[in-house]
């Protein structure tokens, strides 16, 4: 039993005859007559009562009629909701991003998006990049932001911000009143850091030790607004996105760049290089394109790379 048998039924039921069904389906009367009566062979019951001029139906050809109808009812709402997706008034977006990256780029963007899509569900994560590169290697995510670089044998990328990071000190702090800073001159200061999870902690370990020291880690968390509060408290100090420091309070706090060496902070979106994307996911890049890499969005860039803590090798960008 196949669609188009069913299809060529119920037509011989609604025009009751053969003739008026072939000439619906544009097909011959023999044709016609030959699948009905496959269709009652395969079914090991009549299905029609056959008149001179009419059909009618069998007690088992209404059964088959109503459920014939509701399988090709059936068809045809999966072919709209196809076709649906395909125009995006349906579908869902998931993406993951690191919080610092969400609340400094993503906000008026997804607005944007929503506002073209709102038959698009938007079903975001806020984790670090590591956990963002392996849900998106998984396909438990379609689309990720992470820190830079990242494993290009695995994502495709679009790179959107290219920042450094700057020393967040104390008010009160012996150094901040400089103009630049060099890291060794951080050596004897308690450090509050991101957690493991995110890739800047390991990017600012990786660059103290390739000063020459390594720092006393006071505290961690996942969030930046945390850690700014820590660093106002006096309990350490910090290293953020100049991108963040441009929101600091320097009633509080003093954010002073940092030139021996200037560590950078790359931030792109990823995406699997081997995965055929939904119809959602391929509208959100598209947008990001557009926006990102022209400085919308709240992108603060000095080109159309996104640059956070390397993480690893990326082509086109993640956040983290």
């Amino acid at each position: 039993m196949d669609v188009h048998a069913l299809r060529t039924f119920v037509e011989v039921a609604r025009h009751q005859g053969f003739t008026r069904a072939s000439e619906a389906l544009h097909v011959t009367q023999p044709a016609i007559s030959k699948t009905v009566r496959a269709l009652e062979e395969e079914l090991g019951t009549p299905l029609l009562h056959r008149g001179r001029r009419s059909v009618k139906l069998t007690d088992a050809g209404r059964i088959v009629l109503e459920r014939a109808q509701a399988v090709l009812d059936g068809l045809r709402v999966i072919e709209q909701e196809v076709v649906e997706l395909a125009a995006l008034r349906r579908g869902r977006l998931r993406m993951g991003m690191p919080p610092i990256v969400g609340v400094t780029f993503f906000p008026r963007l997804l607005a944007e998006y929503h506002r073209a899509h709102p038959g698009i569900e938007l079903e975001l994560t806020e984790e670090g990049s590591h956990e963002i590169e392996a849900r998106v290697a998984s396909r438990a995510l379609d689309v990720g932001a992470v820190v830079l670089p990242t494993d290009e044998k695995t994502f495709e990328t679009l790179p959107f911000v290219h920042d450094e990071l700057r020393a967040v000190l104390h008010r009160n702090h012996p150094l901040a009143g400089r103009k630049a800073l060099a890291l060794r001159e951080l050596a004897g200061s308690p450090f509050v850091l991101y957690r493991p999870e995110f890739a800047l902690h390991g990017h600012i370990l990786d660059a103290c030790r390739r000063a020459g020291f390594k720092p006393a880690v006071v505290s961690e968390s996942s969030h930046w607004d945390f850690i700014v509060a820590m660093v106002a408290a006096d309990i350490g100090i910090a290293l953020l996105p100049q991108t963040i420091c441009s929101r600091l309070d320097e009633r509080q706090v003093r954010a002073v760049p940092l030139t021996e060496p200037a560590i950078p902070w790359d931030v792109g979106l990823i995406w699997r290089r081997d995965r055929h994307l939904p119809p959602a996911t391929r509208a959100w890049l598209d947008l990001c394109e557009r926006r990102l890499a022209a400085g919308g969005a709240g992108a603060r860039s000095r080109g159309r790379g996104a640059r956070q803590e390397p993480a690893q090798p990326a082509r086109r960008g993640g956040g983290r």
